[in-house]
């Protein structure tokens, strides 16, 4: 499957491109970024290579996947959105269901872009993966996410301990 192209007001859903590779790296190494995910521990410029590279990788075998944000006005990648399965074991609740997920640079922070991108998700995961139940897996202290979740629709369904931390769940059908 191409992967599609989807618009907001503000933003472009994009496919990830080779020159993404600076942006993707510093929102990744920032410890603002990775305080709510991958363990708490930002990533080495390598890694960011690794989770770039592994998005068309992702929608290649998956037919879904995350897509590049990027800010209409001023053309900045500035995060990723979209579907995502990483077969992670969190809980046999919630393993084998497709997550929601989102990252913002921390500068696109606060701006309502998480949930612009993440509603926009929406209506192209109901049409090409079906009225599917999702996830989305959020830090029980990161209090934004949990509210673009809820604004998404999403309402919560399960906590528990997961990487050095309290997650919960949330979910929905699309």
């Amino acid at each position: 499957m191409t992967q599609p192209i989807l618009e907001t007001a503000r933003l472009i859903l994009r496919p990830f491109r080779v020159d993404d590779f600076d942006a993707v790296a510093a929102y990744w190494g920032d410890p603002a970024v990775a305080r709510w995910t991958r363990g708490g521990q930002p990533i080495s410029r390598s890694q960011a290579w690794l989770r770039l590279i592994e998005h068309p990788g992702h929608w290649a075998l998956m037919h879904y996947g995350f897509w590049a944000v990027e800010e209409k006005s001023s053309g900045t990648m500035i995060g990723e959105v979209g579907f995502i399965d990483l077969k992670r074991d969190y809980d046999p609740a919630v393993n084998d269901v497709p997550e929601i997920g989102w990252v913002l640079s921390p500068q696109a922070q606060g701006k309502g872009y998480a949930t612009e991108a993440a509603k926009a998700c929406l209506p192209w995961g109901r049409e090409h993966l079906g009225p599917i139940r999702v996830i989305a897996a959020v830090n029980a202290d990161n209090r934004a996410s949990i509210r673009v979740a809820e604004k998404c629709g999403f309402r919560e369904c399960l906590r528990r301990e997961y990487e050095r931390g309290v997650a919960v769940f949330l979910d929905r059908v699309l």
